[in-house]
């Protein structure tokens, strides 16, 4: 019936083991994570907890409890959008019963936590950018602009706020930091940790890149961002031209600047520097 939740077939792996939990999927990657962190604390041992929710994602399937308390606050909210407000205040509540869980084992003032997500809202499914234009799987800010929060007891200023640009690639080297842990030399990200801990107002200057790769209607062709400082060149579909936008004067990306601007040319040259350089390791194996 429309008004039941469509549980989709589970697809996931115990170590090399297929298994097929009976709930929610942020419910039971929620429980394995308050097992996990009950464990460490017992051994005392220092610990790393990877926790990667699904939501919120397509299928939009929150928890029917959940759905019918949006319903009941805000019953003028389109369907498409309860639900997806309901998948998302579920997960919020599960992140918030990871934090509690730390507090109560005695690991929340040795512990940084970070909180972030891979990509931008998907709009068609009842999400919002705020005031950013596009959505996920574009490269519009809406698309790849994300918040991050990070929480460390007694080392980072409670409500301390950057407006710095990261990537989740520098998420590595700030937790190697953050450990004492060596960092090794080939890895791209930077660490965040003296901007965390208010050593540094800055991050160092440089060129950013993101691609998206994949088959169905792009045909496994790539299309790309490139962002120095203010200055963005992307594309929404590798079958049109490169567009340059300045987002300090035109953060919803709505006016590009004209293609013989010298930073179009700048960052085209740095562009084909990225594609030459990763083009050396194959994305895929040939299907023949």
């Amino acid at each position: 019936p429309p008004d039941q939740v469509v549980v989709a077939p589970a697809d996931m792996r115990h170590n090399r083991q297929v298994v097929n939990p009976k709930g929610h999927a942020t419910d039971i990657f929620t429980e394995w994570a308050l097992e996990y962190l009950r464990e460490r604390a017992r051994s005392r041992a220092p610990f790393f907890l990877y926790l990667a929710y699904n939501a919120p994602h397509a299928p939009i399937q929150p928890p029917r409890e959940w759905l019918e308390r949006v319903k009941k606050r805000e019953p003028d909210l389109p369907e498409k959008r309860a639900k997806m407000v309901a998948l998302i205040e579920h997960l919020d509540a599960s992140v918030g019963r990871v934090l509690t869980e730390l507090e109560k084992l005695g690991l929340s003032e040795n512990t940084l936590v970070v909180f972030v997500s891979d990509n931008g809202g998907s709009v068609r499914a009842g999400a919002s950018v705020g005031p950013l234009s596009g959505q996920k799987g574009q490269m519009l800010e809406g698309g790849i602009r994300v918040p991050a929060c990070v929480v460390w007891p007694g080392k980072i200023e409670p409500g301390a706020r950057t407006g710095e640009v990261a990537l989740t690639m520098d998420l590595f080297p700030t937790l190697c930091e953050a450990a004492g842990a060596p960092v090794p030399r080939e890895v791209d990200g930077v660490s965040l940790l003296p901007l965390l801990l208010g050593r540094e107002a800055k991050l160092p200057e440089r060129t950013l890149f993101w691609v998206r790769r994949e088959g169905g209607r792009f045909n496994g062709r790539a299309f790309y961002a490139v962002r120095r400082g203010p200055w963005k060149l992307l594309q929404i579909s590798p079958f049109e031209p490169l567009r340059l936008y300045n987002l300090e004067d035109d953060p919803r990306e709505e006016h590009p600047l004209d293609s013989k601007h010298p930073v179009y040319r700048e960052l085209s040259a740095a562009l084909l520097g990225h594609v030459i350089r990763a083009g050396a390791v194959p994305w895929s194996k040939p299907p023949f």
